[in-house]
């Protein structure tokens, strides 16, 4: 589709002459003769540039620049002759994008129009660069679940808003069982596969608010906002039910299990992240010890 250009002006010819140049050009063109009306074509979000003339009735040029900049991701290229008042300067600290002198020559004016939105299009792209490359710095690049580094970040911000508003908060560190015999057996190919289906198993357990991460190795821990550790403990022992009911495949072998063990925490007021996170460590590692595929509660409960 073909950008949408708009032509604010309130001189009928100037308007006509240059909507008819915009729409030969091969892009799409609408125009409007105040800045009020232009206001309401806005509400077409199909519009990717607007040309505008400074001196117009009621709100002038840079008045709806500044508008449309506060409202808007469109570029706005101003128009002014070269006697005005106004100059080049004010036009881009109210956020133009380009500025043209009248008369405007038109093969001039498709050359700005062509600049500005190649710009858009590169700005457009290096965000969604720098999105993905965000997104790739805090996700673990195998099970597409958040990673450490992102952990502890989450985690810091959650006991601040606990320790803030007092709310319950609830973390769940799982490690896969025998994971070491498992890889030197079939291989950490194989391995990989069972790191990959336990994320998409710990993803389908979770609500919206909560979050999943990849800890390290066949780690991975959970953390439950407003969550009591007797919930969190329900929702453990969902995910460890879960597992241990799955038949995994691995090469020749068919229906094979695989167990976790998992700790549970529950946030104390005042605690360190260090400590939340060591209680629930500590807990996973009491599982690990009394045979594991168990869960184990560091909240003054009884073990799972």
């Amino acid at each position: 589709m073909a950008p949408h250009i708009l032509i604010v002006d309130d001189d009928l010819s100037i308007r006509d002459s240059m909507h008819e140049f915009v729409m030969l050009s091969g892009f799409e063109a609408s125009v409007a003769s105040s800045a009020e009306e232009a206001v309401d074509a806005l509400a077409d979000d199909t519009i990717s540039v607007v040309i505008t003339d400074i001196m117009l009735p009621g709100m002038d040029g840079l008045e709806l620049t500044d508008w449309i900049k506060s409202n808007h991701e469109i570029d706005v290229i101003v128009m002014t002759g070269y006697s005005t008042e106004y100059s080049y300067e004010e036009a881009i600290n109210k956020g133009a994008s380009d500025f043209v002198f009248k008369p405007v020559r038109f093969e001039e004016l498709l050359l700005r129009i062509k600049r500005v939105l190649k710009e858009r299009r590169l700005n457009a792209e290096r965000a969604q660069m720098l999105e993905k490359l965000k997104k790739l710095s805090i996700t673990d690049g195998l099970t597409n679940l958040f990673n450490s580094r992102h952990f502890y970040s989450q985690l810091k911000g959650e006991i601040e808003r606990s320790n803030r508003y007092g709310y319950e908060l609830s973390l769940l560190l799982l490690d896969i069982d025998n994971f070491k015999a498992f890889n030197d057996t079939y291989g950490h190919l194989e391995g990989d596969k069972v790191l990959v289906r336990i994320g998409h198993m710990i993803k389908a357990c979770l609500r919206r608010m909560d979050s999943a991460y990849r800890y390290g190795g066949e780690e991975f821990t959970i953390v439950l906002p407003g969550t009591h550790g007797e919930e969190a403990s329900t929702v453990a022992e969902r995910l460890r039910k879960a597992v241990a009911a799955e038949a995994f495949t691995v090469g020749d072998v068919f229906d094979l299990s695989i167990t976790i063990s998992i700790g549970v925490s529950q946030y104390r007021q005042g605690e360190s992240v260090a400590d939340f996170v060591q209680r629930a460590d500590q807990a996973m590692y009491n599982s690990k010890q009394s045979g594991r595929n168990q869960v184990t509660c560091n909240f003054e409960q009884q073990q799972k």
